[in-house]
């Protein structure tokens, strides 16, 4: 339950989506073609030039990461508006790694949150000013802070933007269902250290976070999928709160009706057919939005929960620390049993 101008409860729990998980999937990747066309040259543009700067990419690839945090929970974090109500409680996150979008990296920073990782997809040069965009400090001071920040990146990401990175940069590939671009890809490095998507870089959070380094359990923030009720998309000012564009209604895990785009309400597929096909524990602890939420309700597949109750959950054993180590010991401690 949380308290915003009204109380807002979680709405009961379905068993499956309305529709089947085959369709679910079509319908999450209906755009695909169209963005293959539209980005297919773009990418391999881009992968020749970071191939030819910094390749070969698998001298420097996510592999170096595999099974680093295994059995480990960990936190996922997309950009969506509700990430303005429980960030902070990610700057204590008592040992949990944390692996979050690009766009999120001013917001994290300013509110002093350090990722263990930041993830990048996109391949445009917007993605180069989003880092700064909306923030508290220069271009320069955030450019300097990427020096201690390691950069989880798509070979086809913008080389200005891994030129400007001063820090460690990871490379991965992305499978893209195309035999010219794979052959292409190819002819300039046969790189196979792949990361499945689901076409957007809360998609490579989740398949970094659980494939390569092999977390147990995934915890989503940020993750809305939508706009807020303050009709925002991000929890800082953005250009997308000044013209929304043409939106489509979808219900939250509140059940109220709340606009996004189309390519948004595909995203939230993706992750709803994943958490119904992979085995996991995935926890939506965004606190809003509408990831696994339909009109008849929320999927069982996800647990929604606050974040303060995800970190309890993992911790538990901290509130027996002062009686366990006899430091500070007061009389309520000495008789506090957890259960």
């Amino acid at each position: 339950m949380k308290k915003r101008e009204i109380t807002l409860d979680y709405q009961n729990l379905i068993f499956e989506p309305p529709v089947e998980p085959a369709k679910l999937y079509a319908e999450a990747c209906s755009n695909d073609d169209n963005t293959i066309k539209m980005w297919r040259e773009t990418w391999l543009s881009n992968i020749r030039a970071n191939h030819e700067k910094h390749g070969p990419f698998s001298a420097s690839g996510i592999g170096s990461e595999f099974g680093k945090h295994r059995f480990k929970p960990i936190i996922i974090a997309g950009s969506g508006p509700s990430l303005k109500y429980n960030a902070k409680d990610l700057k204590d996150r008592r040992g949990i790694p944390l692996v979050s979008c690009l766009h999120n990296f001013h917001y994290m920073e300013d509110l002093g949150i350090a990722p263990e990782y930041y993830t990048t997809l996109d391949a445009g040069k917007i993605t180069i000013s989003e880092v700064s965009e909306g923030g508290r400090k220069s271009e320069d001071e955030y450019w300097e802070i990427t020096k201690d920040r390691t950069l989880i990146a798509y070979v086809g990401t913008h080389p200005e933007l891994i030129n400007k990175w001063r820090g460690r940069v990871l490379w991965y590939q992305a499978p893209v269902p195309d035999d010219i671009y794979r052959e292409e890809a190819a002819k300039i490095e046969d790189f196979h250290q792949l990361m499945s998507t689901g076409g957007n870089v809360l998609g490579a959070c989740l398949y970094f976070a659980k494939a390569v380094l092999g977390g147990s359990v995934t915890i989503f923030v940020g993750a809305d999928f939508c706009f807020g009720y303050d009709r925002k998309f991000h929890s800082w000012d953005s250009k997308y709160d000044k013209v929304m564009g043409r939106c489509v209604p979808v219900v939250d895990i509140f059940g109220n009706k709340v606009p996004t785009w189309n390519s948004y309400a595909g995203f939230k597929k993706f992750f709803e057919v994943i958490s119904l096909r992979v085995p996991g524990l995935y926890l939506n602890c965004t606190e809003g939005g509408a990831l696994g939420s339909y009109p008849d309700g929320n999927l069982n597949t996800f647990k929604y929960m606050d974040l303060k109750q995800a970190l309890d959950m993992f911790n538990m054993c901290d509130r027996l620390a002062a009686q366990m180590t006899q430091a500070n010991c007061n009389k309520e401690d000495k008789r506090k049993i957890l259960f």
